[in-house]
Parts: structure tokens; C-alpha cells; sequence
């Protein structure tokens, strides 16, 4: 009887266990659209667009050294160069411990047109980095640079269809055949800004017809929805009339998306969650703003996150990173610290019991980038560097604040 009911705790106990496992790999991935398209005069030779909007100089600063640039935020890095490898080893750290499975990168293709080249090199830097750390990676790519470069008579319509085949073509072979490349049963995932120079479902079978496996289309919500695997949402910005857009109409807007993906295809939902909407595009004289979305002190960011978790959203992608001159950015800066990467730690915990990782553990990153940038040349620091980048990837931070508190005290004397 005894063993009976021994063998009847121990299958009671591994039926909890399987669907505590189940329920753990099947929480979403965290993914933060990112953009590769910062450059400095350090690493690139000179400040790109994205910094100036040809209206702002990074080389002045105010009273409290902060550059003019063209943002309302500054990153506590500084302004940056995508293709400074110290940058991108802080920003990856960062990623990995506050709970970020990995990027899509906001991707232009290869061009040597406007800045799509540097960009696209920036594409290079940060997946390196992101295989470095263990996280995934993807590429969503912006068609409407096609329209661009035609208008700009760098290509000829008639030449946009086998554009397009290269560039899919050379994101296959680049990325999707890497291990670490976002898929869905098998298949790579293309996230698409759009598509808005591509709209017809039967050019993208001709892009996508010399690469194995098929890769799988994911759009933008309102763009080829009814011919992608799926759509994500982005700020509905067009909803604020170039004012405030006010969290019910927010609410409701998302409310309704998710309601949409449920009733579609449910194989997988792609949700979108982002803690605000500052662009500075009026003041830079770029354009009109296309409105303004208030952080609420972190709110919009739980309150995004929470609704693409009750859609059952299969990923959640972060909108974003990092991009500055639209004030979505989730990457620590002067004026926001470190909340939202707190609000995903919190978000991981509630999901994983095995994510232990604090705000603490959050101020490491700077550390190490401060040390890097203090001491470019010397290799024995350098190499103490990359144990501690190795032991955080390993999830051993005992080791790395003892390595790093041994840097500091030899720096201090």
C-alpha cells in the first residue's frame, strides 16, 4: 500500500513539474526592435542624421553637459556610434539581464544610398554582439527605402523586384541560417516595416523563392495582414491628431488588435508593448509631430506589456530600444533611468521563477563600458573585461562583481 501510494506522489509530482515546465516555455519572447543608425565622429567620422536631423550639433553642450542632439532623451552612455563595439557589449549585458530574449533590428538592406550602407553595418555589429551573448536575433526590414532609392534614381522600377530578392537573399544567408535567428515551426521570421513599397503577397514568393526554408512574412498591423504568418501592432499615433494620445484611446485601439489576432489565425500572436511617444521631429524641422504619448511614470509600459501577456502574444516585441528621435526608447537614460528594464525584470519574474536577476544587477553594464572606455589599450584589464562579460552571460554574478570590484580597487589606487 506504501508503495502504491509512493508511486502515486512521485506521478503527481512529475505531472506538476511537466506542466510547470510547459507553462515556463511557453511564456513569450521578449524581443526590442533596435536601430543601428547612430554614428560619432570616434568610430564613424562624423555625427549621422540621426543625432543631427541637419538641425542639431552633438558637438555643443549646455550647463549640465548635455550634447545637442536631436532627442529629448540622452542615453547614460552618451550619444553613441551602432558600430562601437563597447556600446554594443553594454546594451546586450543590459539586455540579458533584465530579462530581453534578443533584437529585431530596424533594417534598410545594403545600398550604398543615404545611410542604408553604415546602417546596415551597424546590422552587422549588434548581431555579432547579440550571438556573443546567447540572445536572438531578427531583422525587420524597411521597404520603404525601395520608394527612396527610385525616387533618388539609385535604382529603376524595374529593377525593385530583383532588389528585393537580393536583399532577402543576403538577410538568408547572413542571419537566418544562424542558430540564434527568430523562428516559427522551422520557418525564419521576416518582420516587415509595412510592407510599403512591396504589397503584393506574389512579389514576396518571388523574393523568397531561392531561400530554405521559406522564410515566414510578419507585418506591420494594416499592411498585408491577410497574407503574413502575422501582424504586430505599433503607437497609433495617428490616433492623437498631432496631440496627446489618451490612454483609453490607446486601450481601445489595442484592445481591439488583439481581439482581431484571436479571432485570425492563432498560431502565433505578435504583440508590441513601449513605454511612450516624445518624437522631436517639430522642433528638428523635419516634420510635424506626429503627437505625444505620456510615460505615466512607467504605466504605458505595464500597462502594454500586460495586455500583449493576456492576448497570449506568442512574441512581445519592445518598441524600442532605442530610438531616440521618437522618444520610445526603453534603454536607460539621463531622464528616465533604469525604470523600464526594472518593469521587465519584474514582467520575467512574474513568468519564470528561475529569473533572479535586480535592479542591482542592472548598474553592472555601465561599469564595465566605463572601465573599457577608461582603459582602451590595456590588455590585461581588457581580458579581465571579457571574463566578466562571459561569467554575467553564464549567470554568474558572484564571480563578476568579485573580478570587477578587483578592477576598480587597482583603478582607484
Amino acid at each position: 500500500m506504501r508503495r502504491v501510494i509512493y508511486l502515486l506522489v512521485l506521478l503527481v509530482l512529475g505531472t506538476l513539474m511537466t506542466q510547470a515546465q510547459e507553462e515556463e516555455s511557453t511564456r513569450p519572447l521578449f524581443l526590442a526592435h533596435y536601430m543601428p543608425w547612430y554614428q560619432s565622429p570616434e568610430v564613424t567620422g562624423s555625427w549621422g542624421w540621426h543625432w543631427t536631423m541637419e538641425h542639431y550639433s552633438p558637438y555643443t553642450r549646455d550647463e549640465n553637459g548635455r550634447r545637442n542632439i536631436a532627442s529629448h532623451y540622452t542615453p547614460l552612455t552618451d550619444a553613441y556610434d551602432s558600430q562601437d563595439t563597447d556600446v554594443l557589449e553594454y546594451q546586450v549585458l543590459l539586455m540579458r539581464l533584465s530579462g530581453i530574449d534578443g533584437v529585431i533590428v530596424d533594417w534598410y538592406g545594403t545600398e550604398n544610398f543615404r545611410d542604408y550602407r553604415v546602417n546596415n553595418l551597424g546590422t552587422l555589429a549588434i548581431s555579432e554582439q547579440i550571438q556573443r551573448a546567447n540572445l536572438q536575433f531578427a531583422v525587420a526590414y524597411e521597404d520603404a527605402t525601395v520608394r527612396f532609392m527610385v525616387d533618388g534614381n539609385h535604382i529603376a522600377e524595374d529593377e525593385t523586384l530583383a532588389h528585393g530578392q537580393e536583399m532577402m537573399e543576403y538577410a538568408a544567408e547572413t542571419w537566418m541560417s544562424q542558430d540564434n535567428y527568430v523562428s516559427h515551426n522551422g520557418q525564419p521570421l521576416m518582420f516587415v516595416f509595412g510592407p510599403q513599397y512591396y504589397r503584393d503577397p506574389a512579389l514576396w514568393d518571388t523574393m523568397f523563392e531561392n531561400i530554405e526554408p521559406t522564410p515566414a512574412l510578419v507585418t506591420l498591423d494594416g499592411h498585408l495582414d491577410w497574407a503574413a504568418l502575422a501582424s504586430y501592432p505599433w503607437p497609433p499615433m495617428n490616433l492623437s491628431g498631432g496631440a496627446e494620445l489618451f490612454p483609453a484611446v490607446l486601450e481601445s485601439h489595442m484592445e481591439r488588435f488583439y481581439l482581431n489576432a484571436q479571432r485570425g489565425d492563432p498560431e502565433l500572436i505578435v504583440g508590441s508593448a513601449f513605454p511612450a511617444f516624445h518624437d522631436i521631429y517639430e522642433e528638428a524641422g523635419v516634420r510635424g509631430s506626429y503627437g505625444y504619448l505620456d510615460p505615466q511614470d512607467g504605466q504605458t509600459f505595464r500597462d502594454t506589456l500586460r495586455w500583449a501577456l493576456d492576448a497570449n502574444a506568442g512574441i512581445i516585441q519592445l518598441v524600442t530600444w532605442n530610438d531616440y528621435g521618437e522618444g520610445t526608447i526603453i534603454e536607460p537614460t539621463e531622464e528616465t533611468g533604469y525604470q523600464y528594464l526594472e518593469i521587465m525584470q519584474e514582467t520575467r519574474r512574474s513568468l519564470d521563477s528561475d529569473f533572479t536577476f535586480t535592479a542591482d544587477d542592472l548598474r553592472l553594464p555601465l561599469q564595465i563600458f566605463e572601465l573599457r572606455k577608461a582603459h582602451p589599450d590595456d590588455e590585461a584589464i581588457n581580458a579581465t573585461l571579457d571574463e566578466i562579460f562571459d561569467a554575467i552571460i553564464n549567470n554568474d554574478l558572484e564571480t563578476a562583481r568579485e573580478l570587477l570590484a578587483g578592477l576598480q580597487t587597482a583603478n582607484e589606487e
